[in-house]
């Protein structure tokens, strides 16, 4: 049987190279659907990895986050709740100790307030507390950042940014280490000076441990745990949604646990989406190119008659036959899908420069396996569904009538 196929095969590239000009026109049709399907599906992969690594840069896929559910739904208005839970500093050391998978804890609230003087002038700022360190690993800092000690001393230090400077200079205020500045009728001493260059608006940061309950509870704040693998997420979410409930009761009531992976889930469908109503669009195309290939195909049984007459009486059975056309059918999809492949990619390449140049966006196209296996199998089966009709026409011949033809 394998011999069988080899030799069908084999028939069908000599057929094909003899007839080379004919075979490209009848499969134009199959060369430019599946050129503008490759074109297609690897620019709709290359978005989707752009929006992936988007997402990714702007927050962590990675992350846990658990916030208070200060507000409730009433006839979709949305009402800030009398009585609710708030995490505190203890709990959020008593959460980080009980996971079981590692994570990096973070806990914070931000505020907006004065940052009032020694001499009475006033700059607006954005405050933001924290349970944890400043990571001075991404950043050069002027000066010292407050440690986990602060925040668990309850010490009065601050650490502003370079926006803050800024705008301090404006007022003929310098700032230095060491100064004390109030903020929300705390006296903080400034520690550090962070750089930021992407920051604009002013910022401060401090010891979450500074803020009373009643500013806790008027500026709820948020728990992220950040998992070391993505695996871990499901377990840590489990986890947390179990102490949140031990401690607090019905967890999904008082807290809202989200992770970022539905971010990814909701473009991934999206992107899913545009691939299939795209791929069907351009499926057109392919559709064309099968009928023109089924086309030449009776068109080759009709000039064949005579040899598929001999070949019928020296031996050949039916299955020969509808094996040979078959085969002949594949090769020339195979054939005219190769050369939309070169196409679609050169075309591709082409392409991406004056998008790029266009948006001013880093896009790149992206080949994946799934392109080269969806190419594949629409020449698999074009070849197979619309060679099927001509082989079984084919080997339908009476062998001594097809020897009669002229």
């Amino acid at each position: 049987m394998l011999q069988k196929i080899k030799n069908s095969f084999a028939l069908a590239f000599g057929n094909i190279r003899s007839n080379l000009l004919h075979t490209f026109l009848s499969v134009l049709g199959i060369v430019i659907g599946v050129a503008a399907l490759v074109s297609i599906l690897s620019l709709i992969d290359g978005m989707e990895r752009l929006a992936r690594e988007q997402i990714s840069s702007t927050t962590s896929l990675n992350a846990i986050m658990v916030q208070s559910q200060s507000h409730k739904s009433v006839n979709d208005v949305r009402i800030k709740r009398d009585t609710f839970y708030v995490i505190d500093y203890d709990h959020f050391k008593q959460l980080t100790s009980v996971l079981t998978r590692p994570a990096e804890g973070v806990f914070r609230t931000s505020l907006a307030g004065e940052v009032v003087f020694d001499n009475g002038k006033r700059i607006g700022a954005y405050a933001w507390t924290s349970a944890a360190p400043i990571r001075s690993d991404t950043a050069k800092f002027t000066g010292a950042v407050y440690q986990v000690d602060d925040v668990d001393q309850k010490r009065n230090v601050v650490v502003v940014n370079q926006a803050f400077v800024a705008a301090s200079l404006l007022d003929s205020i310098t700032i230095e280490p060491g100064q004390v500045v109030n903020f929300i009728g705390k006296e903080l001493k400034v520690i550090g000076i962070v750089p930021e260059p992407k920051v604009k608006a002013p910022q401060i940061y401090f010891p979450i441990t500074l803020l009373t309950t009643a500013e806790l509870y008027a500026h709820p704040p948020m728990v992220y745990m950040d998992a070391k693998k993505t695996e871990d997420i499901p377990l840590l979410k489990e986890e947390i949604t179990n102490w949140l409930e031990k401690n607090y009761g019905q967890a999904q009531e008082n807290f809202t646990i989200q992770t970022n992976d539905f971010r990814i889930d909701q473009a991934t469908k999206a992107f899913l989406l545009f691939r299939v109503i795209m791929g069907l669009i351009v499926g057109i195309s392919v559709l064309v190119g099968g009928i023109g290939v089924m086309n030449v195909l009776l068109i080759s049984v009709t000039e064949r008659t005579a040899e598929i007459g001999i070949r019928k009486a020296t031996g050949a059975n039916r299955r020969d036959i509808v094996l040979l056309f078959l085969s002949e059918s594949i090769t020339v999809s195979a054939f005219g899908s190769l050369l939309g492949l070169v196409i679609g990619v050169v075309g591709t390449m082409i392409i991406i420069p004056i998008v790029t140049a266009i948006t001013k966006v880093p896009f790149q196209a992206d080949y994946t396996l799934n392109t080269l296996l969806i190419i594949t199998i629409v020449s698999l089966l074009v070849g197979i569904v619309f060679g099927t009709y001509p082989a079984i026409r084919a080997s339908r011949l009476n062998p001594v009538d097809a020897i009669r033809h002229e």
